[in-house]
């Protein structure tokens, strides 16, 4: 037996959860299906994810998490578009669930139950989080906040239209997501022109001042 933590035990075994849950649910027959696959001892694997299905949920999305970090780091995006950066990561995220849908549809159907909204909230956040900071964002202001709702919500329903595409290649799909960014890419730009600082906006009242009273 090794000396790895609850939290790595999770994280190993979340995949194969995930696997079992398209067949079994999230319950804890896909655990002991996962621990078998594994060779993880039965009883370890049940204590470990003994808060039930949220937990196991959690543990595949923190999986996803950790793998997308590890496969597209800061310095790999840096030179890129904004707008590809935020593809890139979103899209490594839909490829993980390539094959898992059942048990992506089944984890949506758990996380909107009323008892599980605000945890799913907060994961949804955190997933967010973590694609900006990979994409290079170190805003502080209200943007830190605005930007990680902005892209929940792309994530959020393009994980609900990836669940029901039945397109080649899940095509439809990347269709979706391209389309949800270039909105959210023209809402920006228009947003960061109506917050410019007055000074390099335009002033119809500034200008006839100056008519009025031109400079010496």
């Amino acid at each position: 037996m090794t000396d790895e933590t609850l939290d790595a035990l999770r994280l190993r075994l979340a995949p194969a959860i995930a696997e079992a849950a398209a067949f079994d649910g999230w319950k804890p027959a896909a655990v002991a299906a996962a621990a078998a696959m594994e060779g993880v001892d039965p009883a370890l694997a049940a204590f470990a994810f003994q808060d039930g299905p949220m937990q196991m949920i959690s543990a595949w999305i923190a999986r996803i998490d950790t793998d997308m970090a590890a496969a597209l780091p800061s310095t790999q995006l840096g030179n890129l578009p904004i707008r590809e950066r935020i593809r890139r990561l979103v899209q490594f995220r839909l490829d993980a669930l390539v094959g898992k849908e059942e048990a992506l549809r089944r984890a949506l159907a758990i996380m909107a139950m009323p008892q599980n909204v605000a945890k799913a909230t907060r994961l949804g956040w955190s997933s967010a989080d973590a694609m900006w900071r990979l994409a290079g964002d170190t805003a502080t202001d209200y943007n830190h906040y605005t930007k990680r709702i902005t892209l929940g919500s792309i994530y959020a329903a393009t994980l609900a239209y990836f669940a029901q595409d039945t397109s080649d290649g899940h095509e439809d799909t990347r269709t979706f997501l391209d389309r949800r960014i270039e909105n959210v890419m023209q809402f920006e730009k228009t947003k960061a022109k109506l917050l410019k600082p007055r000074e390099e906006t335009f002033s119809l009242t500034r200008m006839l001042g100056r008519l009025r009273y031109p400079a010496a």
